[in-house]
């Protein structure tokens, strides 16, 4: 039996402000914006390539406000994120990696899988790290 995550919901103050960063800034998209009225909006983003989407709105609450960390996006280049993230004026860590347990600025030397990271927030807090993987083949 599979097992698939197709959806994040993620706490946000303000539904346009998030809209606008996750759909406008990151170019993340719109699968729905449903408003059913001052009590419920619902808002729904899918990141390129993902089987997972993020969803957020007024009535939809997975917690409090700023409290999701560690959200992953996996991406094959990690450069071209960083680039996407910079052009869209996204405030971010740049490329860091780990040696014997820390974070060090620049990206993995020995360019392995699952070692070169950019964080960065959204509007209300929630941390976001994108992490590097190589293609696989399916």
């Amino acid at each position: 039996m599979d097992w698939k995550l197709e959806v994040v919901v993620v706490s946000v103050t303000d539904v346009d402000r998030a809209k606008e960063f996750y759909a406008d800034k990151l170019g993340f998209p719109l699968d729905v914006d449903h408003d059913a009225g001052e009590h419920f909006r619902v808002v729904q983003v899918t990141p390129p390539g993902s089987a997972c989407s993020i969803v957020f709105g007024r009535g939809v609450k997975s917690g409090q406000v700023g409290e999701m960390k560690g959200m992953t996006l996996v991406v094959e280049d990690a450069e071209a994120a960083l680039a996407h993230l910079e052009q869209a004026g996204v405030a971010n860590s740049g490329l860091q990696h780990f040696v014997d347990g820390q974070m060090t600025a620049g990206p993995d030397p020995q360019d392995a899988d699952y070692n070169t990271f950019i964080f960065f927030d959204d509007p209300d807090g929630n941390t976001w790290q994108v992490q590097k993987r190589a293609k696989r083949n399916s």
